[in-house]
């Protein structure tokens, strides 16, 4: 794959016209992902795609950002792909840490705002993201990053809840038992990891974000318990 830097753009229709020179069509756009069947093939384009772009287009390429790699090595507008016989399309890594850099940032215990509030700003990003990101096809990586939400959000809870008297009426009010309550109440242990625990999990199940708007990543037939 090649990419032109930032000092050059390619008009549409001269990256069409390299496409099918190729004997490939994609979408307009300035960036391209080409896939072949062996690295040397993907060595033999990439030679020629580039020579056509600075011969005969007499325009810049990036190489610091172009490789001949397999699919699952490069990541392309947030997706990547799978490795085995049949690649599935995936959310790439850095996609995933931007996310969750960015619910992070919109559930910071310091912004001094209520719960519904916070959850309602962060109801909004996702929904944007899973417009785009729903397109994946691994679930699995959804689901990890539903459950890493909601035990993020119960850190949030429990460090509002403060103190250990009302961390124990607040956890009975939800029927966890006395002693499970009182136990989890004075543990020394920290929030992220109380966030995990099974009082917390049945204080705070997952109805109780879909009470609050927190809209879910993965269709809720393929949902599991966590």
């Amino acid at each position: 794959m090649r990419r032109l830097d930032d000092k050059s753009r390619m008009s549409g229709d001269v990256q069409v016209r390299i496409c099918e020179r190729l004997g490939v069509r994609f979408p307009r756009a300035t960036r391209r992902n080409i896939y072949v069947a062996s690295e040397r093939a993907g060595k033999r384009v990439m030679q020629s795609v580039t020579g056509f772009i600075r011969r005969r287009l007499k325009l810049k390429v990036n190489e610091a950002k172009s490789a001949v790699a397999r699919p699952q090595d490069r990541k392309f507008l947030g997706f990547s792909f799978t490795s085995g016989r049949e690649p599935k399309r995936r959310i790439a890594p850095k996609a995933l840490l931007r996310c969750k850099q960015r619910v992070r940032e919109l559930t910071r215990r310091t912004q001094g705002i209520s719960l519904e509030r916070m959850t309602k700003q962060l109801a909004t990003y996702l929904r944007g993201w899973k417009g785009y990101f729903g397109f994946s096809q691994t679930p699995s990586v959804l689901q990890k990053l539903e459950a890493w939400m909601r035990r993020r959000l119960r850190s949030v809870i429990w460090k509002q809840w403060k103190r250990s008297k009302v961390r124990f009426v607040k956890l009975r009010q939800r029927n966890i038992r006395p002693a499970l309550a009182a136990q989890t109440a004075g543990s020394p242990h920290g929030p992220w990891r109380l966030a995990n625990s099974p009082a917390l999990q049945s204080a705070l199940p997952i109805a109780y974000f879909d009470a609050l708007g927190l809209p879910r990543l993965l269709d809720v037939a393929l949902a599991q318990p966590n």
